[in-house]
């Protein structure tokens, strides 16, 4: 007999530009919204015992240990059924959650990333007398159709040529490039369309029909230098370019569970070690149960109890609320949604992150149902056929909607995402001054 653990309960209570800035736990803390207390319990859900002992035997079946799987199911009233769901097991992108969670706790839903551009010299008849200086402000997000439509803000300013060098400074990637030199070629690139290559071409294809083909040419070539470096050669400042609020980089970040995006945010956030920390502060979960080590979840390093993967989906939710948004905003919904939700089966409107390493296949989420409500789950397999295993994880979670009954989500508010909107850079008004 498989066993079957119902027991603790975790009740938790309840994205203008800006700089980066410190987290305000304590804030929130004090606010009650994330008083997470381990407390006696309701009773178990019968019906949901059974469907978890059908799920175990299943994966049985297929020879599949269930020391190495983990099951918490999660309703407002209390632990509906779990198995190993306190038993920090490799969770893969589920480790993007935390990633979400303290970057919405930290800078809030409507944050935005900046990127400064500066001069070092003049504009003389369309020519940039100098440098241009592009500082960073690790927006993890700024691909070619954020260049693009920079490029277009600098020539809106008269600049049609720079005689001097690329250079950049600060944390700044472009196309999930971290490395300065090769996002400033690639910057330098996307500045003139003349230079573009099949790649550029395709994406600019996918702006609005009147965006301009930017033809500002850089003479010089690209150096990388520390931010004091950059600020002793005084740059005057030309533009400044905002990224998309957190909570749609988030969306995308989850919605195609990119790596790179949410290990860029995580360096910003304290890295695993920090994560882990704020993670457990805002959950109350014991700290074994959460071990990171970045915040993508690359690596089995990167350990999660099933029940601190539903802590951390609650407090994003309680997080969210606040804001005027919920978990649907910034995690895939099934039947909407694809990216990785593509060849699943889930029940319609449950808001999902999956989790995928090459002996893992983990899944968490909130399920909408008629007779228990908002559902919360949390499913950790290991050392499977990935594709089975999915499959014997939609299987699950369809048994307990059909237990518990189709509710219709909530409709989750249509924002469009649109990359290289020139109404996100803000250009000098005011002529340089040398």
């Amino acid at each position: 007999m498989f066993e079957l653990i119902a027991a603790g309960l975790l009740a938790t209570q309840g994205q203008s530009p800006a700089l980066l800035q410190s987290s305000n736990l304590a804030t929130w803390l004090d606010q009650g919204s994330a008083r997470v207390l381990l407390e006696p319990q309701n009773a178990p859900d019968a019906g949901a015992l059974d469907d978890l002992q059908t799920y175990l035997s299943e994966l049985g079946y297929f020879g599949w240990i269930p020391r190495d799987q983990a099951v918490w199911v999660q309703s407002s009233e209390g632990v509906l059924a779990s198995h190993q769901g306190k038993v920090p097991l490799p969770a893969a992108s589920l480790t993007k959650i935390a990633t979400t969670l303290v970057a919405l706790t930290t800078w809030g839903s409507n944050h935005r990333f900046e990127t400064t551009v500066s001069a070092t010299g003049p504009i003389e008849s369309g020519v940039l007398q100098g440098d241009l200086v592009v500082q960073g402000g690790s927006n993890p997000l700024f691909v070619w159709e954020e260049a693009i439509a920079l490029a277009n803000a600098l020539q809106d300013l008269g600049i049609r040529q720079v005689t001097g060098q690329l250079i950049i400074t600060g944390p700044f990637s472009m196309n999930y490039e971290e490395d300065p030199l090769v996002a400033g070629r690639l910057l330098r690139q996307a500045f003139d369309s003349r230079s573009w290559s099949g790649e550029v071409a395709q994406q600019y294809a996918l702006m609005p029909a009147d965006t301009p083909r930017p033809t500002l040419r850089v003479s010089g070539g690209i150096t990388a230098l520390s931010p004091a470096q950059a600020a002793s050669l005084s740059p005057q400042r030309l533009a400044v370019h905002y990224s998309l609020p957190l909570d749609q980089l988030l969306r995308l970040m989850n919605l195609y569970s990119n790596n790179f995006m949410a290990d860029l945010l995580a360096v910003e956030l304290g890295g695993g070690t920090g994560l882990s920390r704020q993670v457990a502060t805002l959950t109350g979960v014991p700290q074994p149960e959460v071990q990171l080590i970045n915040g993508s979840g690359l690596g089995v390093e990167n350990r999660l109890s099933a029940r601190a993967a539903v802590a951390m989906l609650r407090a994003v939710e309680a997080r969210l609320i606040s804001q005027g948004l919920g978990v649907m905003d910034v995690f895939p919904v099934a039947g909407i949604d694809v990216g990785t939700l593509k060849g699943r089966n889930l029940p319609e409107g449950t808001s999902v992150k999956t989790g995928t390493l090459a002996a893992v296949s983990a899944l968490a989420g909130v399920m909408p149902t008629r007779d228990r409500g908002t559902v919360w789950f949390a499913i950790i397999n290991q050392n499977g056929n990935l594709v089975e295993l999915r499959a014997q994880q939609d299987y699950f979670l369809e048994d307990l909607a059909d237990r518990w009954g189709f509710a219709e989500p909530s409709d989750r508010p249509q924002r469009q995402v649109r990359l290289g909107d020139p109404a996100r850079v803000e250009a000098a008004t005011a002529p340089l001054a040398f």
